[in-house]
């Protein structure tokens, strides 16, 4: 059975340790202790809080998609040439870079501070564990 402190429990939900002890305390995630008498979440009912607890991601621009995949953010830095331009984004605590023309950072007006949607749509999604794990 995997176990979480409150602390990892916060980082994998993107939240404070303040507001998992607050999700405890209401009854709305359940704790356990561990050996050392400390407070931990099970695996199994982190995720399903998690899921529960999700919703999609407001859409900003007003359009249907297939793509699930869908990061809010902020444009934090474009760096373009003139081809291609790298444009990168902060959504919630996730860094995300794409590579586009530089037409197309000029067509949708991409700067350091404005507002976007990172839709990511790929066959392909590699999962990693921590190391040991198999």
């Amino acid at each position: 059975m995997t176990v979480f402190r409150i602390r990892e429990a916060a980082d994998l939900l993107g939240v404070s340790d303040d507001t998992v002890r607050r999700w405890i305390d209401n009854g709305s995630l359940a704790v356990d202790k561990d050996s050392s008498g400390r407070k931990v979440v099970d695996g199994r009912d982190l995720a399903a809080f998690a899921r529960s607890n999700s919703g999609p991601s407001p859409d900003l621009l007003g359009s249907d998609s297939s793509a699930r995949n869908r990061f809010v953010g902020i444009v934090t830095d474009v760096t373009s040439d003139k081809v291609m331009s790298q444009v990168e984004m902060q959504c919630g605590p996730f860094r995300v870079v794409s590579l586009m023309s530089t037409e197309a950072v000029r067509d949708l007006g991409l700067e350091p501070g404005s507002v976007a949607v990172a839709v990511v749509k790929s066959t392909t999604v590699v999962v990693e564990t921590p190391g040991g794990n198999t």
